[in-house]
């Protein structure tokens, strides 16, 4: 059986040995300890953990048969006259997208927004997430 330290289980999720802890004390993600009183998680724990925290329907602005949606924020946008290059940063991963400047400028997409990168095989699609009460990533008038 897979184990895995409260560190390494941070690492895979792209969140901080402290956001496990608190999600282990809350309830949300078993953990029981060692013997030397480390807390460790079992892999099959974890993997119904991040099942269940893909599956949010709220994440999904419209159904789509793409499965890997990154939501993050665009950390640089460079254009010309047809293409753009549009870049995000979700967790620790770093996605550049090739897109016309038309879909850039429609999208409103520019360093600091929040967009979903969604990843079909070897395209990868960018979005605007719907808009929601108390979303962060809106766009000031």
């Amino acid at each position: 059986m897979t184990v895995f330290r409260m560190s390494e289980a941070a690492e895979l999720l792209g969140v901080s040995t402290d956001t496990v802890r608190r999600w282990v004390d809350a309830g949300r993600l078993a953990a029981a300890r060692d013997d030397q009183g480390h807390r460790l998680i079992e892999g099959a724990d974890l993997a119904a953990f991040v099942r269940a925290q893909a599956a949010d329907p709220e994440e999904r602005a419209e159904e789509s048969s793409a499965r890997n949606r990154l939501r993050g924020i665009v950390t640089a946008v460079v254009k010309d006259a047809v293409m753009a290059q549009v870049d995000i940063q979700a967790g620790p991963f770093r996605i550049v997208s090739l897109m016309s400047r038309e879909a850039v400028d429609e999208l409103g997409l520019e360093v600091g927004s929040v967009a979903v990168a969604v990843i079909k095989s070897t395209t990868v699609v960018v979005e605007k997430p719907a808009a929601t009460a108390g979303n962060r990533g809106r766009t000031s008038p």
